[in-house]
């Protein structure tokens, strides 16, 4: 509740968010007039009621009845028009600045350092792009502006009920502070549960994604009924944030209703016993008051309620802006970025390299080695070595601590990430595919590369007869993550996809894990054409896969301990001869 308080009048978000207003200030500036305009219009029907009893009927003349009757007929069709363009203005602005927002957000979450994502649930960023942004939206459609509107409609009608009769006006506004009461306990009561849905939505979206993203981890250990009770926990906070809401609408509406009886009332007393005594006409009066009343209770109904929308707009845009504001992405070198204007010839040099994902708790120490153009490196260790790690660093996924990393004797900090990428091919052990077709998969929906080119380099590498036997061929919907593929049919469409990219880098990891035998033959007579011209680097358990490297990095607990050639390394007899006996020991076994 005290965010919800502090961040309600934080001027600099409101200013921050209409300022994506500002390629739209023509329908800002429509909106703007129109509310004035509807305030202005606002009065004139009782004005015209009052004046039609009072004179016409009282007075028996049919025809002006007849004419007043067209006019606020007239009147009626020109609010109603008004009515909604300003609502359709509004709601267009709030959806345009939504569009604006959301694009900004998802193009900053592309640009995020890996670590973010380490750090930050998917559900989270799924709702900060979905949800919060849709509360933004309401501040246009639902808050601010029709706030606007409504207190200059509330201040008209008020002007013309003082300019006909001050004192039945003050008598009408005594139930008044019933309802400023009642709206403040309101507005408190929607605002903290508003406050509490909003985290229960996060909750829910980010449990939801991961659990569903890991329903074969739940399945397999029969954990269902443990993973149903905790949804059904973090489902009973959203439903009872709600009822919460529920019930304060449920009791605020019915007081307002008996606020404007009393109001009505009290004009109906005041006027009658004003015109036993004095004898005047009061029909026109009251008729016109309660008119009035109407018009002043339906805005004020609603006042509170759009409040609310504006402070938990104002809360989501808080939410939105720290995704933004985030400073956790690859930025360009303070000199700007060397643009090379050929491809890389693929030497890399890792000179005194640190790096740590949290803190100083180091993955990487001092790691320092050179890979010379065209050579076949491969990266051996136990699990948790750093081997990925590695290649993270090369493909600048993460910033390290310390030290330097060079591609042809270049600082990749100095190099743009996309120049840096384009030349760096990585085909990894768990491919990530979209839902899709096998060509859009291939291509990653390039227009640039055509069917053609696909067809071709699937042959170049014997995989155009496997793609023809999936139904559809290259048309084939692979379903989301590649769910309808084995393993080894992800990874083997991972290396058409490298192929085509044609980088001058090539990191392949664990690529030939966990697969079926006539997969893993396949993959390697692929791995051959790849790597031919190519500086590549592999990473691997499975130690057979990797004695043709012309150099082996050996890495325990993110230290270098060796590197050489295999038939080196074996004669040093230190870890790599043990790694490797230890694999062939347990393998015979």
């Amino acid at each position: 509740m005290t965010e919800a308080k502090k961040t309600f009048f934080d001027i600099s978000k409101l200013r921050r968010i209409f300022h994506y207003a500002a390629p739209y200030r023509k329908k800002f500036y429509l909106s703007v007039a129109l509310a004035i305009l509807l305030a202005l219009i606002t009065p004139l029907r009782p004005l015209l009621i009052q004046l039609t009893v009072d004179k016409y009927i009282a007075h028996s003349i049919p025809r002006m009845v007849v004419a007043i009757t067209l006019i606020q007929g007239i009147i009626i069709l020109i609010e109603t028009a008004m009515r909604f363009s300003f609502s359709f203005t509004t709601a267009w602005l709030g959806q345009a600045v939504v569009k604006d927002i959301r694009d900004g957000v998802y193009k900053k979450i592309l640009n995020l350092n890996l670590r973010q994502f380490d750090r930050t649930p998917i559900g989270t960023l799924t709702t900060r792009t979905i949800n919060d942004i849709e509360s933004i939206n309401d501040i246009f459609s639902d808050g601010l502006i029709p706030i606007v509107a409504d207190l200059l409609s509330i201040l008209c009608v008020l002007v013309y009920m003082f300019w006909v009769d001050w004192q039945l006006t003050l008598i009408a506004l005594i139930p008044f502070p019933i309802m400023i009461i009642a709206t403040y306990y309101f507005k408190e009561s929607i605002n903290r549960s508003f406050f509490k849905v909003r985290n229960a939505v996060a909750a829910l979206n980010a449990f939801v994604q991961e659990h569903l993203s890991g329903m074969s981890v739940v399945q397999a250990f029969h954990s269902e009924g443990r993973e149903f009770n905790k949804f059904n926990a973090i489902n009973r906070q959203h439903r009872d944030a709600n009822i919460r809401s529920i019930f304060a609408y449920s009791v605020f509406f019915p007081v307002i209703e008996v606020v404007l009886a009393l109001s009505i009332g009290l004009v109906i007393w005041y006027t009658a016993g004003k015109a036993l005594d004095l004898k005047q006409e009061q029909q026109g009066v009251i008729v016109s008051f309660i008119l009035c009343l109407n018009l002043l209770f339906r805005p004020l109904r609603m006042l509170a309620d759009k409040f609310n929308t504006v402070q938990m707009g104002i809360i989501a845009s808080d939410r939105v802006f720290s995704v933004l504001d985030n400073t956790d992405v690859t930025l360009p070198p303070a000199g700007g970025y060397a643009a090379p204007r050929h491809r890389v010839n693929g030497a890399i040099g890792f000179e005194k390299v640190w790096f740590a994902y949290v803190n100083e708790n180091w993955v990487l120490k001092d790691i320092s080695f050179l890979i010379e153009p065209g050579e076949t490196v491969a990266i051996v260790g136990h699990t948790g070595s750093g081997k990925t790690t590695i290649t993270n660093l090369l493909n600048r996924f993460y910033t390290i601590q310390q030290g330097i990393i060079k591609i042809d004797d270049r600082d990749i900090m100095r190099l743009s990430p996309e120049y840096l990428r384009k030349n760096i091919g990585v085909v990894l052990q768990d491919v990530f595919l979209f839902s899709g077709s096998v060509l859009d998969n291939i291509t990653l929906r390039n227009p640039a590369i055509s069917r053609e080119q696909v067809v071709a380099a699937a042959k170049m590498i014997d995989m155009h007869d496997f793609i023809m036997r999936l139904p559809g061929g290259y048309d084939y919907n692979v379903k989301e993550r590649g769910a309808t593929l084995s393993l080894g049919q992800r990874q083997l469409l991972s290396f058409i996809r490298a192929l085509l990219y044609d980088p001058s880098i090539l990191i392949l990891d664990e690529a030939t894990s966990s697969i079926d035998t006539e997969s893993e033959l396949l993959i390697q007579k692929a791995t051959e054409t790849l790597v031919s011209g190519r500086t590549s680097i592999v990473i691997a358990h499975r130690l057979s896969t990797i004695r043709k490297a012309d150099k082996i990095i050996v890495l325990d607990k993110g230290i270098l301990v060796e590197m050489g050639t295999h038939e080196a390394l074996m004669e040093k007899n230190g870890f790599y001869a043990r790694l490797h006996r230890m694999q062939f020991q347990h393998q015979e076994a």
